[in-house]
């Protein structure tokens, strides 16, 4: 199809979406809110969004954004952004399959998306929601890939403005041209928890909205849709669903999704979930390994390592509970796998299937690897990995990036505001 048809043909398909209801709920006492960005209720409990279902439907189009529009936050179909932007391939992995002795697995390649890595799902909703819910200016935190893709899309949303903190260690994970629209944080010598906490911090001060991360239901609404498009390519009820992770803001909105698609006759069952963290840096393993509930303080990792610095995230303490709800209701599993293991993965990946996933891709692999060995995982069964992304090529160092340095009266700002982020910057990973 010629470019100028496609885009006729996609018209067509948004001209089709109509207006429909919002619900905000309490997922602890089922406190209602208006359509507005409220992440959180008084009581602490985090609050999520409900669609009617009876009256749902799927549209008749190859962009998820038009296909799962009434399973995403948004009331108006003007609210959308602008994207035109196909279904990422369901590939199945028959060689891998045969040497793993399972037949039915699948992978989910996100690896061609523009950023190369599933958030520009979760950046393409967000952008839309704050559109329709009138956020005009917010402060966020990112290892790398949130950023990056939030930064990709916001010139579709011009009257926005994006301010991104990060740890110094993730500096050279921010992948993007620089834009009046994207003001840079970086702290000297500080983590992904610390510049989470501090973008809060200036959210307060300033009166910007704070993204929210995990807590921000449009991410997780964005997020589920690799799901629902892998439930729809896949020819067989999905018996496994395997993500890495260290929110798990993506299995959380693809479990919500499964249940929607449930509910809708889409689907006849819910799939077990496999959340996978690399042993350097697995909090939530640890904690549901001990039959904990909550992130004890042994669990939490201080100054996280590893070869997938797109899951370095030491300190889940509040995301836990909920993530860990879902994987005991499914009868899912957490598990941990080492350097070796992650890269084994992925040269298995590269070699039987032709796919190049980043080490965080490849950890999920690695974790359906182990739990395949263990006999957890049965032959019979239909496995679906999200590989959530790939390696970005070399990109131009960041030339203005403001610094902050670390005093005993907390962040300010540093003497030297705008040094370049390094010579030449890797990439995804």
């Amino acid at each position: 199809m010629r470019h100028s048809d496609r885009t006729r043909a996609e018209e067509l398909d948004a001209s089709s979406l109509r207006n429909k209801s919002v619900r905000h709920r309490c997922v602890g006492y089922g406190k209602e809110f208006p359509h507005s960005f409220n992440p959180f209720c008084d009581c602490g409990h985090m609050v999520d969004v409900e669609y009617d279902l009876k009256g749902a439907r799927l549209y008749d189009s190859t962009n998820p954004y038009i296909r799962y529009f009434d399973l995403l936050p948004l009331e108006s179909p003007e609210s959308l952004l602008p994207v035109r932007q196909t279904m990422t391939p369901t590939h199945h992995a028959m060689e891998l399959g045969k040497l793993l002795g399972l037949r039915w697995l699948y992978l989910k390649d996100e690896t061609v998306l523009p950023t190369r890595t599933t958030k520009d799902r979760m950046a393409v909703v967000v952008l839309s929601f704050f559109r329709e819910v009138g956020v005009k200016e917010f402060a966020c935190s990112s290892t790398g890939n949130s950023s990056t893709a939030l930064a990709h899309w916001i010139p579709c949303f011009p009257q926005c403005k994006m301010h991104v903190f990060t740890g110094q260690d993730f500096l050279d994970r921010l992948n993007f041209a620089e834009t009046d629209q994207v003001n840079v944080i970086a702290l000297r010598g500080g983590t992904f928890v610390e510049a989470f906490a501090e973008a809060a911090q200036f959210a307060k001060r300033t009166g910007v909205a704070s993204e929210g991360g995990f807590f921000n239901p449009a991410r997780r609404e964005g997020l589920k849709t690799t799901f629902l498009e892998g439930a729809e390519s896949v020819p067989r009820p999905i018996d496994w669903y395997v993500q890495a992770v260290s929110s798990a803001m993506g299995v959380y909105g693809a479990y919500k999704g499964a249940k929607e698609f449930l509910a809708m006759g889409h689907i006849v069952r819910l799939p077990r979930l496999l959340c996978v963290q690399q042993a350097t840096c697995c909090p939530m393993v640890s904690a549901f390994e001990a039959g904990s509930k909550t992130i004890r303080p042994e669990d939490i990792v201080r100054r996280p390592t590893g070869i997938a610095s797109a899951i370095l995230r030491g300190d889940p303490t509040r995301v836990y509970p909920y993530v860990r709800e879902i994987v005991v209701e499914s009868g899912g599993t957490f598990a941990s796998v080492n350097e070796g293991e992650i890269r084994q993965a992925r040269r298995m990946v590269e070699e039987y299937e032709g796919l190049s996933p980043c080490f965080t891709a490849s950890t999920a692999v690695a974790g359906l690897v182990r739990l395949a060995k263990e006999g957890l995982i049965h032959a019979d069964q239909t496995v679906l990995v999200n590989l959530t992304g790939a390696d970005r090529g070399p990109q131009p160092p960041l030339g203005n990036v403001n610094w902050l340095d670390r005093t005993p009266e907390g962040w300010r700002a540093g003497q030297d505001q705008h040094p370049p982020a390094r010579e030449l910057r890797k990439g995804t990973e």
